[in-house]
């Protein structure tokens, strides 16, 4: 997929993206960072096909993603938003099954190798034990698990993915981000949004970073992630001091 000089305004006087080019291929990551409202999940949306830039292209596979059908779309890409919410209790089997829709024929019901598929999403995501259990009645962790088992259901080449940890404990971040960087590692491109720079340095791969200037900066996150361009970025006093006994930096606050 590659986002081509792209810009989006919701009007003359109110540009929220200005000429962002950047590619994504097979087992990247790309973290797109930056405060509240600079337009990460405009972006996010834009990659989607659910808005529409007012300049500039999104190419997928080396077409132009606006003119393709919804059907196609869906079954290259999936995307799992920050928030879902049902309009029924489907039991979590059945809500992941609609993720094989791009790959049904119109009115077509989901046949037994599409519930197989189903079940392979789940236990990929280690999350088997839910298949019985109401999409409304399981914790907003289990819910994100399960919309992201949902998207690999679509057997897509990439998954966007608009704050994944938003609302999860600790304990669920990190195993988000384990899959994310598993889901990389088998060929799939990740794309997500993040409030967090750790969770971008956990990750590594790229980062594409918006701020409130319209400037875009793209790159390793070993290279973007620097203390001046946190500081810069967020406009707080972020440190980032490596931890010998883990081997990585990690990205703190100096006070507060």
């Amino acid at each position: 997929m590659e986002v081509k000089n792209i810009s989006f305004a919701y009007n003359s006087s109110s540009t929220i993206l200005k000429d962002i080019s950047f590619s994504v291929g097979p087992g990247q990551i790309i973290s797109i960072i930056g405060p509240n409202g600079v337009g990460k999940t405009t972006l996010l949306n834009c990659m989607a096909n659910l808005t529409t830039p007012t300049d500039g292209a999104i190419l997928l596979e080396g077409e132009d993603i606006r003119r393709l059908e919804a059907k196609e779309i869906a079954s290259k890409i999936a995307y799992v938003p920050q928030f879902i919410v049902p309009s029924f209790a489907y039991e979590v089997l059945s809500y992941v099954v609609t993720g094989c829709a791009p790959r049904l024929g119109t009115f077509e019901k989901p046949k037994k190798e599409h519930y197989e598929i189903a079940r392979q999403a789940l236990e990929q995501m280690n999350i088997a034990h839910l298949a019985g259990k109401y999409y409304t009645q399981i914790s907003g962790g289990e819910r994100q698990l399960v919309s992201i088992a949902r998207a690999l259901a679509q057997r897509p080449k990439a998954i966007l993915m608009d704050e994944p940890t938003a609302h999860l404990d600790y304990g669920n971040q990190i195993k988000v981000l384990k899959i994310i960087k598993k889901l990389a590692a088998e060929g799939y491109a990740a794309v997500i949004t993040t409030h967090n720079p750790d969770h971008a340095l956990l990750l590594g791969g790229e980062v594409a970073a918006l701020n409130f200037n319209g400037q875009f900066t793209f790159g390793s996150s070993k290279t973007v992630i620097r203390e001046d361009f946190l500081k810069s970025l967020y406009g707080v006093d972020l440190r980032l001091h490596h931890i010998p006994s883990i081997g990585r930096n990690v990205c703190v606050s100096a006070s507060i």
